[in-house]
């Protein structure tokens, strides 16, 4: 087995900075009578205020400092959602509280390009919604834990010497051992590797077994069950923002950070979204809810640009302290099949992507799509409806259709008795269409196809009584 461990010391400030386009000092305080600096970002530390420090003393350097108070329950929500994210690359995935998320990849490194582009795509992506933490691969779930703990990225899968590696660990990072640091200190005994070489019933009467079943677990000597991440159905994530946002383009940073969290939800489940919510949650109003039809979709430029679109044309009510996104319908999303002999305009996804772009832009009853009636009287024989995705006119109907114009007049021009008067060429035809007997608006015509002076091809007809019309506009 190989396991990967994510481990984000960082997790407690990131759940309310990973909104924010631009790192401003920044810390999150523990909730205690007299608080104290639990984590500083990059800007606070540049003005010497670092983990540890009271609150006053961090004021005192900085009076404009930023400051949370530590919510671990956003910091669980927030393991949650990166343990759905990581879905993408493996099926077992477990968390490991309060900041470590466990990957095994020993079954997908070969399917992702090799050990090195797996987690290096795993960095990215942790990137891209908003987090930063220490990856570190190892043999045992254990192991990968205690390196990505102790900040060391390292790969032990094909290291022989890896248990050496992890015996020169500090004995800190092992959670039995926090009530016997002092005393294991006190005998010398600071790293894994010199307590594994003390007698083991000497350690296991004074200390317990469960500090050496640890330690064996960690190294392979005992098996490390571990108790696996069980995805939701549905994709629920929420971002809280850095500060209240009064306008609607300083939403679409942090937008885009959950949209990239939750199609990693939808790789996990080989599935694309056909609906989903987006909340803007405000502080004194109802939450402006946008609802959003997709066609079965988990591209992340497409989610994010119809969801740019909706946004650009809502009026938020109040400031939004966080958005919330929820997907209402997924879909399995099935292979693409390709063709020997690409058709050029073919690509139906392309189009169905532009038409919900349209709609979020102009609203659902805008935009309109022509479809092909069963009447063959041609102001009858098409009309419009609310499109559902790209076209799919078959074939045959695409042929007949195109020696039709798509531009019909809504009342056809006279032309007199004879189409040379006007300048008119007649170039084919005629096609005679005698129909609608049955419901007393019954039509007789030839239809041909001419071209006038300034080369427009036109849709031309002669009635059965003499009398010649033009009927439409060829594109």
């Amino acid at each position: 087995m190989l396991w990967t461990c994510l481990n984000l010391p960082d997790l407690p400030l990131a759940v309310f900075a990973r909104g924010a386009a631009s790192e401003t000092p920044a810390v999150v305080a523990s909730a205690t009578h007299r608080p104290d600096v639990v984590v500083a970002n990059a800007a606070a530390g540049k003005r010497g205020i670092t983990p540890g420090l009271s609150i006053a003393a961090a004021l005192a350097l900085d009076p404009e400092l930023t400051i949370h108070l530590r919510d671990e329950r956003a910091e669980s929500h927030a393991l949650k959602g990166i343990a759905l994210w990581a879905g993408q690359w493996t099926s077992t995935v477990s968390i490991e509280p309060p900041d470590c998320v466990l990957l095994e990849i020993s079954a997908c490194r070969n399917y992702f390009g090799g050990l090195d582009k797996l987690l290096a795509r795993i960095d990215a992506g942790l990137a891209a919604i908003g987090f930063s933490g220490t990856l570190a691969t190892a043999p045992t779930a254990g192991a990968a834990s205690l390196f990505a703990r102790a900040g060391q990225a390292i790969i032990a899968a094909e290291d022989s010497a890896w248990t050496r590696r992890l015996g020169a660990l500090p004995l800190a990072f092992l959670a039995s051992a926090q009530t016997a640091l002092d005393t294991l200190s006190g005998i010398g005994v600071r790293t894994l590797g010199e307590l594994t070489a003390l007698p083991r019933d000497g350690v296991a009467r004074r200390f317990g077994q469960a500090l050496l079943d640890e330690v064996d677990r960690a190294r392979g000597l005992l098996p490390d069950p571990r108790l696996p991440f069980l995805p939701p159905q549905r994709y629920h994530g929420q971002l809280e923002l850095p500060a209240p946002v009064v306008e609607v383009e300083a939403l679409l940073f942090a937008v885009k950070r959950l949209v990239a969290e939750l199609a990693g939800f939808l790789h996990g489940r080989g599935a694309g979204v056909t609906q989903l919510r987006c909340d803007l949650v405000h502080e004194d109003a109802a939450p402006t809810s946008l609802v959003v039809g997709l066609s079965c979709t988990r591209q992340v430029e497409h989610i994010l640009n119809v969801l740019r679109e909706r946004l650009a044309r809502t009026e938020l009510p109040d400031r939004v302290e966080a958005i919330r996104i929820v997907t209402e319908e997924i879909a399995p999303l099935g292979a693409k099949a390709g063709d020997f002999f690409p058709i050029a305009g073919g690509d139906g996804e392309a189009g169905a992507q532009l038409l919900e772009r349209l709609r979020a832009r102009l609203g659902e009853d805008a935009v309109r799509a022509l479809e092909l009636r069963a009447d063959h009287r041609p102001e009858r024989a098409s009309g419009q409806t609310a499109p559902t995705g790209a076209a799919t006119m078959p074939a045959q109907a695409r042929s007949s259709f195109a020696l039709r114009p798509l531009w019909l007049l809504a009342t056809p021009r006279p032309l007199g008795s004879d189409p040379a008067l006007s300048g008119l060429k007649l170039l084919s035809g005629p096609e005679r269409i005698e129909t609608g007997w049955w419901d007393g608006e019954d039509i007789g015509r030839d239809y041909f196809v001419g071209r006038n002076p300034q080369g427009e091809e036109l849709w031309l007809y002669r009635e059965r009584a003499g009398g010649w019309f033009m009927h439409g506009v060829f594109a």
